[in-house]
């Protein structure tokens, strides 16, 4: 296949106006020839890669069902999303354990997006920050769960979450920073704490400004040692809910091109309000908005990633920025930028053609369209 009349994404964040070649499943070197189909100058970029959403069409990473995965890696396809990485909940490790065969027994269909990693989101988190996290199953820090899972989930975790002021979360840190990628998450760490965290090997920031610490002048927390560390970068969810368009903006202009767009999505993505559960745990969601405990609690959104970038952009973000952030950024992050996250000869033919107003065009998975 081969297009031209293309406006063509580049790592940098830019675009260039020129055409596509492709070669079975990867994007080819040869230039167009002149029998190219013309797209008019349609935007070309990088299928997406969500690294931190829990469910979606009803389903969720924690049922542990080949079923849930298919479901889910269908539907983000559908959407935009060409490779996703989804997150656990807090549970006991017996559960844990099974989610992770699951995953590692899953083969990818055609028609679905590449299960690229798992993000342990829990059971190493903080009390006081659990959020829609279950507190009965939180633990304390042990490299050796950690490793028990993985061995489940035959390497397939490519995150683990922690709050760095728990007991033994610093030493943990260090032990593992070879083995996974580690981030700060459901935490009230100050800036000390933070700093000495990422000293020891951690590498991101779990959903910028939820779950954490406020940023102040007088303890700027884990918002300011990531700001302080060039080399952490930081997820942030752009839903319209999570975070406010203002903040949006001042995170991309604090970060600039640190930052990991996700979804964070929960099981009601892509349906409609009412009752639903997340981590075994009751969700409402009513007009976009999904929460718990009464309503005090955020649940995860009701957006995949797509959406969020386009939200983004329409809360003032620079479209290549945003691009960058929702494909390069989160490949890079969890070491598939061999094959995802840009438009370069060799890579992954995972290509997305928007309109104008950054409405899907046209999908293309792995070198085929799909519909």
């Amino acid at each position: 296949m081969e297009f031209s009349n293309l406006r063509i994404y580049q790592p940098d964040g830019t675009f260039r106006t020129g055409g596509l070649s492709l070669s079975g499943d990867r994007i080819a070197s040869a230039p167009v020839s002149s029998d190219a189909c013309d797209m008019g100058g349609l935007y070309a970029i990088p299928g997406l890669v969500d690294i931190h959403f829990h469910g979606c069409v009803g389903y969720d990473l924690c049922d542990g069902t080949h079923e849930a995965l298919s479901a889910m890696a269908r539907y983000q396809a559908e959407n935009g999303i060409c490779a996703i990485c989804p997150a656990t909940m807090t549970l006991p490790e017996e559960r844990l354990s099974a989610i992770m065969e699951a995953a590692a027994s899953y083969r990818t269909d055609r028609h679905e997006a590449a299960l690229v990693g798992i993000n342990l989101e829990g059971p190493f988190l903080s009390e006081s920050r659990k959020g829609a996290q279950n507190g009965a199953y939180l633990q304390k820090p042990d490299a050796a769960l950690f490793r028990r899972l993985q061995d489940k989930a035959q390497g397939l975790i490519q995150l683990c979450n922690l709050a760095p002021e728990l007991p033994g979360a610093l030493d943990m840190t260090e032990e593992l920073a070879g083995e996974v990628r580690l981030s700060l998450s459901h935490t009230d760490a100050d800036y000390n704490t933070a700093c000495e965290a990422f000293r020891r090997g951690a590498r991101e920031v779990t959903h910028l400004f939820n779950a954490m610490a406020p940023m102040t002048h007088r303890d700027t927390g884990v918002i300011g040692a990531a700001l302080d560390n060039d080399e952490v970068g930081v997820e942030l969810i752009a839903d319209g809910v999570h975070v406010h368009p203002s903040a949006v903006r001042l995170a991309f202009r604090l970060f600039e091109n640190r930052i990991i767009l996700i979804s964070d999505s929960m099981s009601a993505t892509g349906l409609g309000d009412g009752t639903y559960t997340l981590g075994g745990q009751e969700v409402i969601v009513q007009n976009g908005r999904a929460t718990m405990h009464g309503g005090r609690t955020l649940a995860g959104s009701v957006a995949n990633l797509f959406e969020c970038m386009r939200r983004a952009v329409e809360m003032g973000v620079p479209l290549g920025q945003a691009v960058r952030s929702a494909s390069t950024n989160p490949a890079c992050a969890i070491g598939i930028q061999h094959d995802y996250g840009s438009l370069e000869q060799g890579k992954l033919a995972n290509i997305l053609l928007l309109d104008e107003d950054l409405n899907i065009n046209t999908i293309i998975l792995r070198g085929q369209i799909i519909d």
